[in-house]
């Protein structure tokens, strides 16, 4: 009579080696899935990143729009009928004292000073003006 050991051993020998490539198979196929999330969360933040520097550029185009509306303002701030069409609110806050404030987005404000006798404007300071 053989041992029951090594019968018992031979007769399981192919369910173990099933069971071992089930698993193997399985743990494959979680890697995969794994990697396949890890490319759609790269995928995604790639479109992040994208949507940010054209964002950021769009605003940096329209700060300098911005600007350069308030500086041709104060350009011809000692003689505003020149303006054809102005792009932005001039209002006096003073003697000699103007504040410019474009119309465009983002706001800009500027305080200037206006010499009388020279007709030179110079800018105080500026600020954004968040509503």
């Amino acid at each position: 009579m053989a041992h029951p050991f090594t019968k018992s051993l031979s007769e399981h020998l192919p369910l173990a080696i099933c069971c071992e490539s089930t698993v193997i198979v399985a743990w494959v196929l979680s890697i995969l899935t794994l990697l396949s999330m890890l490319v759609m969360q790269l995928e995604r933040l790639a479109v992040l990143e994208v949507m940010s520097v054209n964002t950021s550029a769009e605003a940096q185009k329209a700060f300098i729009a911005a600007e350069q509306s308030l500086l041709e303002c104060e350009r011809h701030l000692s003689n505003v009928t020149a303006l054809d069409s102005p792009t932005c609110y001039i209002q006096s806050s003073g003697k000699n004292l103007w504040l410019i404030s474009s119309k465009s987005r983002p706001s800009l404000e500027t305080l200037i000073f206006l010499d009388d006798k020279t007709h030179i404007a110079t800018r105080l300071n500026w600020r954004q003006k968040f509503e």
